[in-house]
């Protein structure tokens, strides 16, 4: 009867090695799904990336507002007998620093 009970615990340890160790067992399962779930995350931020650039293309596109708008914003430009005023907030004024010591000079020859 022990005998037949080796066979039986041998079997069923066989039939069990695929579904723990195999080609297909739960931990690759497991891992292919924590690859799917980081890839549509990643999917769902760049597809949002995807629709802003999207949108900006079409008001590029569509009219001189959007370019205008980034002429001035990115490169500073204006328009024809247009007047550009800065305007700087005043920053209140700070003690002094300890001075610093000017670095050691080096002698050339």
């Amino acid at each position: 009867m022990k005998f037949l009970t080796l066979i039986f615990v041998a079997i069923i340890a066989l039939l069990q090695y695929p579904l723990w160790l195999g080609k297909g067992s739960w931990v690759k399962v497991w891992a292919i799904n924590q690859q799917i779930v980081a890839q549509k995350a990643d999917n769902v931020r760049l597809k949002l990336r995807n629709d802003t650039l999207d949108a900006e293309v079409r008001d590029l596109k569509q009219g001189y507002a959007a370019i205008e708008e980034r002429a001035r914003s990115e490169l500073g430009m204006v328009k024809q007998d247009e007047v550009f005023y800065q305007v700087i907030d005043q920053i209140p004024s700070k003690p002094n620093p300890q001075p610093v010591a000017p670095p050691p000079a080096t002698n050339v020859h």
